[in-house]
Order: C-alpha cells, then structure tokens, then sequence
C-alpha cells in the first residue's frame, strides 16, 4: 500500500512543481518589459503642493518619471508657477504632459480660494502648524469663488455652489460680511438672499 501511496503524491507534485516554475517565471517578465509610452499621448498627473515652494524631488519622481520628466526641474517650474498666487497655500497642480513637456496649471480647492481671498499676510508653514483663518471676506468673494469652483460642483443651480463655499468657509473659520456662514446658508435657503443664475 505504501509504496502506490508514495507514487501517487509524487507524480501530482512534479506536475505542480513544474506548472508553478511557470508561473513564476512570467511575472519578472512582464513586469521588466513595461508597455512602450507614446510620447505624443497627452497624459494628466494631479500632485498637491504647497505654493512657491520647490517639493521633494523624490515624491514626484514616480509620478513623473515614467513620463520621462525630470522631477527636480518639474518642481522648480511648479514653485515657479505658484509662487505669485498661490505662494504658501496647499493647491493642487495638474501637470498636462506630451512629448516630454510639462505643461503646469492650479486646480484651486474652494478652500485655497477662500483662504486666497481673506488676503492673509504669509506665514511660514513649517513654524506655524494647524493654522486658523479668523478673517471675513464679502458674500461678492464666496460669489466669485462658486462660479470657479461651478464645473466641478455637484449642486445644480449656481445657488447650491455658494451654499457649498459657505460650508466651506465654516471649515476654513472665516465669517461673510461679518456674519457666520451657516446664517447666510440659512438665509439662502429661506429665500431672503438671492443668488444670481449664473
């Protein structure tokens, strides 16, 4: 009995052995022959950086350099970018990339926005942490600021944006026209404030 008992393992595990020598060996291959990147495709990369400044070179490399980008240079044409604007407020950059070239643009969060528009001196972000934003701005700025944030917003009608930017001025701590956010919402929704269309 033995002996047939012995037979019958070794024969499945020579089978298994080899079909698992197998499938090891396809993965390295697959994985150091990555598929060729068209340099003339048009590819879009999001990095969340801090205005003005030049990030780690190490936390956009392997954003970008399967790209073919140089990410120490990228960094500095980001800082470049930002600096005027945005200088010290987080902002999200959409990096259009074709052809070896990086074209740089903000895509402003309604937070950056309402933090850009309370017009605050600079602070130095690596001193101050959990920075409070005590400022007001005018319900003419939260306006504003919803009709750039419109296409990425989910409400309807231009009216549910500014109630949008009001929550999110109630996040960032500021006050409109000197009174708490979540009073204009209410007054928004009671009908007393009127918001344009568009």
């Amino acid at each position: 009995i033995s002996p047939s008992f012995v037979h019958f393992h070794s024969s499945p595990s020579k089978t298994l052995s080899g079909a698992s020598t197998l499938s090891i060996a396809k993965p390295p291959n697959s994985r150091t022959m990555p598929p060729k990147l068209d340099p003339s495709q048009i590819v879009d990369v999001y990095v969340r950086v801090t205005g003005g400044e030049v990030g780690a070179a190490s936390s956009l490399a392997p954003k970008i350099g399967p790209l073919g980008l140089a990410p120490k240079k990228i960094g500095e044409d980001i800082a470049k970018e930002t600096a005027k604007e945005w200088k010290g407020l987080r902002v999200t950059v959409k990096l259009t990339v074709q052809n070896r070239q990086a074209k740089v643009t903000v895509v402003p969060s309604a937070a950056a926005l309402v933090i850009k528009a309370l017009k605050e001196p600079e602070r130095d972000r690596k001193k101050v942490k959990n920075i409070k934003h005590s400022g007001n701005i005018s319900f003419d700025d939260v306006i504003e600021i919803a009709r750039i944030m419109r296409p990425r917003s989910i409400a309807k009608e231009l009216s549910g944006t500014v109630r949008e930017i009001l929550g999110t001025c109630v996040s960032v701590g500021c006050t409109v026209d000197g009174k708490d956010p979540k009073d204009i919402q209410q007054e928004i929704q009671e009908g007393e404030v009127e918001i344009p269309e568009n």
